[in-house]
């Protein structure tokens, strides 16, 4: 790794403090063709309106955020961990929104995010987490490194940036009780 990279969880407030640098990594992300809900072109108003949404979820006890940020205090990365389920699934998370910055891939940030992800899920009481993925992309890669096992996958699921339509691949990762 070429600098030192620091993965950590957020609260309500911290949150709600980051998310300017959290909507400059999700327009960032969106901008490099990463199919994560968003539409080209993405206005800041609604990457903004997004990040506040998520901070409002942590203070409901529904998402947990983490953030990799690197040595200078620059959010470089994120996922969450949405943890609120129905009454049959306390024990399943999903998995949502791994983004990282195009100017610090290939640095491993997003395998220690995914490292960081699996403890939380644990802390949290959570054995299964479930995640989709972009058919073809190189998240599949990192996500079967992690540990994830491919269910299968759905032609035409959603839109990318552009308006093409892609495939999603969905997984699943069975935790040790914590």
């Amino acid at each position: 790794m070429s600098e030192t990279i620091a993965i950590r969880r957020l609260g309500m407030s911290e949150a709600m403090a980051c998310v300017d640098a959290l909507a400059d990594v999700l327009i960032d992300c969106v901008e490099g063709g990463a199919s994560v809900s968003f539409m080209l072109p993405i206005a800041r108003q609604t990457a903004l309106a997004f990040w506040r949404h998520v901070a409002e979820g942590i203070a409901r006890d529904e998402r947990i955020l983490l953030i990799a940020e690197n040595g200078a205090g620059q959010i470089v990365g994120t996922v969450q961990l949405i943890i609120s389920q129905p009454e049959n699934q306390p024990h399943r998370a999903d998995v949502a929104k791994m983004l990282v910055s195009r100017s610090a891939r290939r640095q491993g940030i997003a395998t220690r995010l995914m490292a960081a992800v699996d403890e939380q899920a644990q802390r949290a009481g959570k054995s299964v987490l479930v995640l989709d993925t972009v058919t073809g992309g190189e998240a599949e890669g990192l996500y079967e490194r992690s540990g994830w096992v491919r269910v299968g996958t759905v032609p035409n699921y959603a839109l990318m940036p552009d308006g093409t339509l892609c495939g999603t691949t969905f997984f699943h990762k069975q935790l040790s009780p914590a």
